[in-house]
């Protein structure tokens, strides 16, 4: 297998590990959806791997040369599902509801509000998990058409929906490649 020993499939978003190495858009989403699906999927399931078994420590450490712990960038990658969620089924800026408050500091990296730290792996992955839950559910209620709206939400920024989950999905790809590089990092540092 290609990735022989490094697959992917460890996160468990999909039951048959082949199946994350193919896009086939599945029931209950239409083809496009279905498409944008299957590679936020397979995104998910290397950020998982990428951090399958690391302790608090880790994901709070932040080595010297780096801005920011992993924790925070799963905490991030989190948030900025949820930010696009507001913005894009909900069509009102984020930053404007009280329910976004608690993102806010994983968005920001930190700047603005708390810091992302003491979280295990376990509490930031179930974050994860419930964010991505609800936008599958509103994913399933939309067709292929609504990718092509213009978001409403913000005066001065207006994508398409189809890019802003496409942004969604090469965030997380982004910091998922930050993820692995601090890995490497705290793994090397403890020699």
């Amino acid at each position: 297998m290609w990735m022989a020993g490094r697959s992917p499939y460890a996160g468990g978003i999909v039951s048959d590990p082949d199946r994350l190495y193919r896009i086939l858009p599945q029931p209950p989403f239409t083809p496009q959806i279905g498409a944008l699906v299957e590679m936020m999927n397979y995104a998910r399931s290397t950020t998982l791997q990428a951090v399958h078994d690391l302790s608090v420590n880790e994901l709070d450490a932040v080595p010297p040369g780096f801005s920011n712990s992993i924790g925070m960038l799963l905490a991030h990658v989190a948030a900025t599902d949820r930010l696009y969620q507001t913005a894009s089924f909900e069509g009102v800026d984020p930053y404007e509801t009280e329910a976004y408050a608690p993102f806010v500091g994983a968005m920001s990296f930190g700047k603005d509000g708390e810091r992302v730290q003491g979280r295990t792996l376990e509490e930031l992955l179930a974050q994860l998990a419930e964010v991505r839950e609800e936008t599958l559910r509103q994913f399933a209620a939309r067709d292929d058409a609504w990718l092509q709206e213009v978001m409403t939400a913000w005066d001065d920024f207006r994508p398409n929906q189809h890019w802003a989950w496409f942004h969604v999905m090469e965030d997380e790809v982004s910091h998922r490649g930050q993820i692995r590089v601090i890995r490497n990092a705290l793994r090397a540092a403890r020699g």
